[in-house]
C-alpha cells in the first residue's frame, strides 16, 4: 500500500468486468451532453507554443524533474483544506494558466490522464489491466478571481470523474474545433505516489523480483505529471526539445506560488493578473533582449549632421542622377539655405509644415533638406496619389507653405497658403536674392524634440493618418545604420522607394551624413527591374533597399549585369521569405543580405537582422532592437509574454513617433505609457503586428493582429 505496510490481497476481478461496466454504465448521449455543455463554443484548440502535432514518437524529448519546496507545499495542501478542494484542483488550474499563457488562449482546454477505476465497478482497484484514460478539461484563465477558478475547477474536475471512460474522440466530436486539428497539446498527469520511505518488510517482499526495463513515453509535445508524495510534490516535465522541458518546469512552480499567494491574501484577485513568469525570465525579456543603450548626440539636427560633411568635403558629389552628378555638397547646401531663408519668410517655423509635391529629382532633396533647415517638418504629397487623398493630406497637415514643380502645380488644389514653384523663373529668381548661408537653430528656436516629417499612412483602408516624426529619433535611427553598416564617403546609395514612404527617410539622408553619394533612381524607376539594374552597375551602388516582393522580381528578371562594387541590401516593408534569402544567396555572392522591421510610428526600422546561409529554419528573423530601442511582446492585457510566446508587437525607446497629427484620441490608443520605464514621459508604440521573441534574442515577426494593412 501506500503507507508501505504488507497487507493480505483480496481475490482479483476479471479485466472483463471492468470492459462490461464500461459500455453498461453512463451512456453515450449522456457523456455527449456533459461533453457539448464543456466544449461545445470551443472552435480552437489549444496549442502549446503552436505547435499541434500530437502524433510524436517519444523520440526528441526531454524530461526534467523539479521537487517543489516543502514550504509550498505544505501551503498547497492547506489552502486546499481550508477551501474544501483538492491539491489536484489546484495543480490543474495551475497547469490551465500555464498553458494557456504559452498558447495565447483564456479558453483553456488540456488533457487530464484519469485513474478509470472510479467507475469501474465492485472490485476494479483488484483488476489487473488498462484503466487510464485521457480526456479533455476545460478551465478559463481569465478575469474571473482566483477564488472563483480554484472552485469552478474542483466542480468541473470531479464531474469529469463521472465521465472516465468517455472516449477522447467522442469528447473532440463534441467541440467545434475540425476532426483535422488536435483538441489540445498539453497533458497533466496527476497521480499519487509513494515517495520511497517503505518499510523493511516491503522491501523483502520484493526479493527475488528484478525490473529488467522500464520506459514512460509520451506522443504530446508537452506534458506534466504531479506526483502527490504525501507531503511533497514532485513536477517531473516531458517536451519536445524546443520548448525546453526545465523553463515549463519553472513556470508551474512560479503559477502554483502566485495561486497560493493570492487565495491566501487576495481571493478575489483577477486569475490573469497572477504572474508566471520567473525573475530571471522577466528580466531577460526586459533588459537582457532590450540592453540596446548606445551614446549619441541628443542635441544635434538631421541637417546639422549633413552640414558637417558640407564643411568637410565641399567640393564631393552629394547627389547624382542615373546619367552622372548633378550637386556637390557645397552647392546643394547653398541651395538648400536659400530654400530655408524663403520658408522662414513666408512664416515657417518649428513643428510648421510644409507640404512637398515633387517628382523624384535633385529639386527634391534640396526642397526636404530646406525645410528642416527652415525648422519645419515636410509632408510628402505623392503627385501619383488620387486627387481626393491628395487634397485630404493638403487639409490636414495645414502647410505653411507648398513646395511642387510647372507640371503639377495645375494638379493641385485650390489653396490658400503659398506656393514655391522650384523650376518656375519668378519664384527661383526670389531664391537665388537669399542668403546662403546655414539658418541658425538657435535663432530659430529649433530643438531635436521639434518634427522632421510627418507621413501619411493607411490610406488604402480608411482615412490616412499623418504620422509625426522628430529629429531625435531619425537622427538615432541615422547614426546606428551609418555605424552598423560602415557607410561612409566610399559609398553611393540608391534612392529609389517613393518619398512618401519611410524607407526614403535613410535614403535621402543616411548618405549625406557619412559623406556618400545619394544616387537618384528617374521617377517610376522603382518598378522596373531592368532599369534598376542598369543604374545600380553603372553608378557602382553599394548600398540598396529592396521591398521582398520588388527583389524576388528583380532576381527572376535581373540582368546578366555583375555589381561588382554592391555590398549590402537591405529589406524591409514585407516579411522576407526564407526561399528568397537563399535565392539572393545565389545570385548575389558575396553581398550582405539585411532584413529590418519598424512602422511608419517609430522612426523607420527598429529591428535589424543579419542573414546567414547557415541560419536553421525557414523564418527569416526580423532581428533584435537596434540602439536606444526597446521590443516587448504583450498580451491583451498589456503583460511580458513568456518567450516563444506570440503577443502584439511594442515599441519603446527614443524612436517612438510624437502621435498621429489632428487625431489626439488615435494617438492615445495607440502610443501608451511604457510601464517598464523609470521615465513617467516613456511611451509605447503599439503596434498591430504579432511576433515572439527567439531564444538566440532575436524577434520572429508571425503577421497582424488586426487585418490592418499598413
Amino acid at each position: 500500500s501506500l503507507q508501505g505496510q504488507i497487507e493480505q490481497l483480496p481475490a482479483p476481478v476479471p479485466y472483463r468486468n471492468h470492459v462490461a461496466q464500461a459500455r453498461l454504465g453512463i451512456s453515450q448521449a449522456e457523456h455527449e451532453e456533459f461533453f457539448r455543455d464543456m466544449l461545445g463554443d470551443i472552435d480552437e484548440p489549444t496549442l502549446a507554443y503552436g505547435i499541434q502535432d500530437v502524433q510524436g514518437d517519444g523520440s526528441g524529448i526531454e524530461e526534467v524533474n523539479q521537487l517543489l519546496d516543502s514550504q509550498l507545499s505544505s501551503r498547497i495542501r492547506s489552502i486546499a483544506r481550508q477551501l474544501g478542494v483538492s491539491a489536484a484542483s489546484l495543480a490543474h488550474l495551475a497547469w490551465a494558466q500555464v498553458a494557456g499563457r504559452v498558447s495565447g488562449r483564456e479558453e483553456v482546454v488540456f488533457g487530464t490522464v484519469l485513474m478509470g477505476r472510479m467507475q469501474g465497478g465492485n472490485g476494479a482497484d483488484r483488476a489487473l489491466g488498462m484503466f487510464i484514460n485521457t480526456l479533455p478539461l476545460r478551465i478559463s484563465v481569465g478575469s474571473q478571481s482566483a477564488l472563483a477558478a480554484v472552485k469552478v475547477t474542483h466542480q468541473r474536475l470531479s464531474a469529469l470523474l463521472g465521465h472516465e471512460h468517455a472516449s477522447l474522440s467522442l469528447a473532440q466530436r463534441c467541440s467545434g474545433v475540425p476532426s483535422s486539428l488536435p483538441l489540445f497539446s498539453t497533458l497533466l498527469n496527476y497521480r499519487h505516489s509513494n515517495n520511497g520511505a517503505a518499510s523493511t518488510d516491503t522491501l523483502s517482499a520484493w526479493q527475488g523480483i528484478q525490473t529488467l526495463s522500464m520506459e514512460e513515453r509520451t506522443n504530446y509535445p508537452l506534458c506534466l505529471n504531479v506526483d502527490d508524495l504525501g507531503d511533497d510534490f514532485m513536477l517531473t516535465i516531458q517536451a519536445i526539445q524546443q520548448i525546453n522541458a526545465q523553463r515549463i518546469g519553472e513556470y508551474m512552480q512560479v503559477a502554483l506560488r502566485s495561486l497560493v499567494e493570492a487565495l491566501e491574501h487576495t481571493p478575489h484577485a483577477a486569475l490573469n493578473s497572477l504572474p508566471m513568469l520567473p525573475d530571471d525570465e522577466r528580466e531577460l525579456l526586459l533588459a537582457g533582449f532590450n540592453d540596446t543603450a548606445h551614446p549619441y548626440p541628443r542635441d544635434v539636427l538631421i541637417h546639422q549632421l549633413i552640414e558637417q560633411q558640407v564643411n568637410q568635403r565641399p567640393d564631393a558629389c552629394a547627389v547624382r542622377g542615373d546619367s552622372g552628378p548633378l550637386l556637390t555638397y557645397a552647392e546643394l547646401n547653398q541651395q538648400a539655405n536659400q530654400l530655408a531663408h524663403r520658408l522662414i519668410e513666408l512664416g515657417v517655423e518649428p513643428d510648421s509644415r510644409v507640404a512637398v509635391s515633387l517628382r523624384r529629382g535633385a529639386e527634391m532633396v534640396v526642397a526636404l533638406l530646406g525645410i528642416l533647415k527652415a525648422g519645419g517638418a515636410y509632408v510628402p504629397i505623392d503627385p501619383d496619389l488620387p486627387s481626393a487623398r491628395q487634397a485630404y493630406m493638403l487639409s490636414d497637415s495645414a502647410p505653411r507653405a507648398v513646395l511642387t514643380s510647372n507640371d503639377l502645380l495645375a494638379d493641385l488644389p485650390d489653396l490658400s497658403v503659398p506656393v514655391l514653384v522650384l523650376d518656375n523663373r519668378d519664384d527661383l529668381a526670389q531664391l537665388a536674392k537669399q542668403p546662403s548661408g546655414n539658418t541658425d537653430a538657435k535663432a530659430l528656436g529649433l530643438q531635436p524634440n521639434h518634427l522632421a516629417y510627418v507621413l501619411y499612412t493607411s490610406g488604402s483602408t480608411g482615412t490616412p493618418k499623418g504620422v509625426m516624426n522628430e529629429h531625435l529619433g531619425v537622427v538615432n535611427r541615422l547614426l546606428w545604420a551609418r555605424d552598423a553598416y560602415h557607410v561612409d564617403s566610399n559609398d553611393r546609395v540608391l534612392q529609389k522607394t517613393p518619398f512618401g514612404f519611410d524607407v526614403s527617410v535613410w535614403e535621402f539622408f543616411l548618405p549625406l551624413l557619412a559623406g556618400a553619394e545619394l544616387v537618384m533612381a528617374r521617377p517610376g524607376g522603382h518598378q522596373d527591374p531592368d532599369y534598376l539594374a542598369q543604374v545600380m552597375s553603372d553608378a557602382g551602388i553599394t548600398l540598396l533597399h529592396f521591398v521582398p516582393s520588388m527583389l524576388d522580381v528583380f532576381l527572376e528578371h535581373r540582368s546578366t549585369r555583375d555589381f561588382p562594387q554592391l555590398r549590402r541590401v537591405l529589406c524591409s516593408g514585407e516579411a522576407l521569405p526564407r526561399a528568397l534569402q537563399r535565392r539572393f544567396e545565389q545570385h548575389l555572392k558575396g553581398v550582405e543580405l539585411h532584413n529590418l522591421y519598424g512602422p511608419t510610428e517609430a522612426a523607420i526600422d527598429v529591428t535589424a537582422w543579419e542573414c546567414r546561409p547557415t541560419d536553421p529554419g525557414e523564418s527569416v528573423p526580423i532581428g533584435r532592437p537596434i540602439a536606444n530601442i526597446q521590443m516587448h511582446v504583450l498580451d491583451a492585457l498589456g503583460q511580458l509574454q513568456p518567450l516563444g510566446v506570440a503577443g502584439e508587437l511594442h515599441i519603446g525607446g527614443i524612436g517612438v513617433a510624437r502621435g498621429y497629427l489632428n487625431q489626439p484620441q488615435l494617438s492615445a490608443e495607440r502610443f501608451i505609457a511604457d510601464p517598464f520605464s523609470n521615465d513617467p514621459q516613456a511611451r509605447l508604440y503599439k503596434t498591430g503586428d504579432v511576433g515572439r521573441w527567439l531564444t538566440n534574442g532575436a524577434l520572429e515577426y508571425l503577421g497582424r493582429n488586426d487585418f490592418q494593412v499598413k
